[in-house]
């Protein structure tokens, strides 16, 4: 069911062309389109991608000269302060590059993407296909269809335990455009968003958007990157409105008890403005014996949590764009206001999809059952053979679908032809160019310790990949006696 991703070839060196200073010598000067981990870096410029996208670091007042027929003019092309703000999405970038580097006949495994390898269950595709040839092709109503709606309302009942009305849910193209949403929707400038580290590279960069100060609160690998209710209170401030909680998360895997999550409960309801955004998007890929517990279901929290989830991760649907938003009417409909004015309602026929996803049975039913058993035979292969590695410092994920692994024992070693492994970064990039696999730093995820590894890819490639590293990996010895 799982399908191969591209690049997956045999883990012997001598099988693809030689690692060492591949990439480095094909890097030319002039238009060449640089491949590298950060806009400021050129490291892995590939000539033959002339025409793919250079990311170049923004400024803030710039000017260009147009020519025309009878004169010249200056036009100014600055951006605004906001958009100078924001980073791209470190994630996307790198998965960008390793898909240019395969294009480009260099045989990258990628680890770097967020979607499973599966197909969307037939049934749930073929309630998109019958909406198309049915004619189900118009625009729906701004909030999304009241059948959807209402499928949302049951499944949040039945699973969660959470009581929601119609007029309480939004539908969006996917869960991240629920959460840009919500978050625009209640900060003001100044407002402080607590995010806990390591965390989804785009919470941050949203509050940016939203005039608002993301304040990072870290945690760490002993601690299974679970957020301390201590620290949280330590943290918060009369600026804060609203905090942000992934469980399962992403990158690390880690999944908050009931217990825990009672305790950071508590915490909360001492502070009135405080709201919490809870992105349950990866509630369905989970290993017991951990269980999900929604926020909101905590005595005291239904009135000032937004729920956010959607259908990419569960029902391997991330092209279909279709994610939603449950919360207090007030809130969900000062999202949908700003909907109206930017994409209006998500696709009719993903909609109809979602209908017939939410229709598979509890909790996904046996398609999302058999998936989630093949993650955790994954999981449990990687685990494995990370901890037989040596140096790596690993907390075993519960749900998701990632390892984020913490390599900085390795930190200071030198490589001859490379340099010195001085952080997550240049880890990726080593790895990138000696085993010609492709993981993301965890600087993007705000720890750069560590680096994330997805395992949304079949047991052949990921048994690859671990070859490859290993044959890398030995040539470094922890810079820190492990």
């Amino acid at each position: 069911m799982a399908g191969t991703l591209q690049g997956s070839c045999c883990s012997s060196s001598r099988a693809r062309p030689p690692c060492h200073g591949l990439i480095s010598r094909a890097l030319e000067t002039g238009d060449t389109s640089s491949i590298s981990f950060s806009s400021h870096l050129s490291d892995l410029s590939v000539k033959s991608l002339e025409r793919t996208r250079q990311i170049q670091p923004f400024k803030k007042i710039m000017a260009v000269r147009a020519k025309s027929s009878s004169k010249h003019m200056d036009v100014d092309i600055s951006l605004s302060p906001r958009v100078n703000s924001v980073k791209p999405s470190k994630t996307v970038v790198i998965t960008d590059q390793a898909t240019a580097l395969i294009q480009a006949g260099i045989p990258v495994i990628k680890l770097t993407v967020g979607e499973p390898d599966f197909n969307t269950p037939a049934v749930v595709a073929e309630a998109g296909i019958k909406a198309i040839q049915e004619g189900y092709t118009k625009y729906t109503p701004n909030a999304g269809t009241l059948e959807l709606r209402t499928a949302i309302c049951h499944k949040l009942k039945e699973e969660n335990g959470l009581t929601y009305t119609p007029d309480q849910i939004l539908v969006s193209n996917g869960a991240k455009q629920c959460i840009l949403q919500a978050v625009l929707a209640v900060c003001s400038p100044g407002d402080e968003v607590i995010v806990p580290a390591p965390f989804w590279v785009s919470y941050p960069e949203m509050a940016r958007l939203a005039d608002a100060k993301p304040v990072i609160i870290p945690t760490s690998v002993s601690e299974n990157f679970l957020l301390d209710p201590k620290v949280l209170e330590s943290k918060l401030t009369e600026k804060s409105r609203l905090l942000i909680l992934c469980s399962p998360s992403n990158p690390t895997g880690s999944v908050y008890p009931k217990k825990l999550l009672e305790e950071i409960a508590k915490i909360v309801s001492k502070h009135p403005r405080l709201l919490v955004l809870s992105d349950e998007i990866y509630e369905h890929i989970m290993y017991a014996p951990s269980t999900h517990t929604s926020f909101a279901s905590l005595p005291g929290m239904w009135e000032r949590t937004l729920t956010v989830n959607g259908f990419s991760k569960a029902f391997a649907m991330t092209g279909w764009r279709l994610g939603y938003l449950a919360g207090p009417k007030h809130f969900v409909a000062a999202c949908g206001k700003i909907q109206s004015q930017f994409t209006s309602g998500a696709s009719s026929i993903a909609q109809k999809a979602g209908v017939a996803a939410l229709h598979l049975g509890y909790r996904g039913g046996e398609s999302i059952s058999t998936m989630v058993k093949a993650f955790r035979e994954r999981r449990d292969f990687l685990v494995e053979s990370f901890r037989k590695l040596g140096g790596v410092e690993i907390s075993e994920p519960q749900g998701a679908f990632y390892l984020f692994l913490d390599f900085s024992s390795y930190y200071g070693a030198e490589i001859e032809g490379f340099g010195v492994i001085k952080d997550s970064e240049s880890l990726c990039r080593y790895l990138l160019e000696k085993a010609q696999v492709a993981v993301v730093p965890g600087e993007a995820f705000g720890d750069d310790k560590c680096i994330r590894i997805s395992y949304a890819a079949s047991l052949s490639t990921l048994q690859a990949a671990i070859e490859r590293i290993k044959e890398a990996m030995v040539l470094l010895r922890p810079a820190v006696p492990v």
